[in-house]
């Protein structure tokens, strides 16, 4: 069973990655929209925390690196 705070952690994160997936799937069809450039790059930012880090024990860089995957290959 999970606790409230890893349920809020999870919910964070979750969010984060939907917003990364979205603000790349923008940049692949129009690579110099600046509103996706700017989300992309704080979710980066954020998955490169100590904040992050204090959420999750998953590696952010590795997380950055499957969600660009996964956008390419779509």
């Amino acid at each position: 069973m999970t606790t409230p705070y890893e349920n809020l952690a999870n919910a964070i994160i979750l969010m984060a990655v939907k917003d990364y997936r979205s603000a790349l799937k923008k940049l692949k069809k129009r690579p110099n929209y600046e509103p996706a450039k700017i989300i992309k790059n704080e979710v980066e930012r954020f998955f490169r925390s100590d904040w992050y880090r204090e959420l999750t024990s998953v590696d952010g860089n590795i997380l950055i690196k499957k969600l660009k995957s996964e956008v390419r290959e779509i």
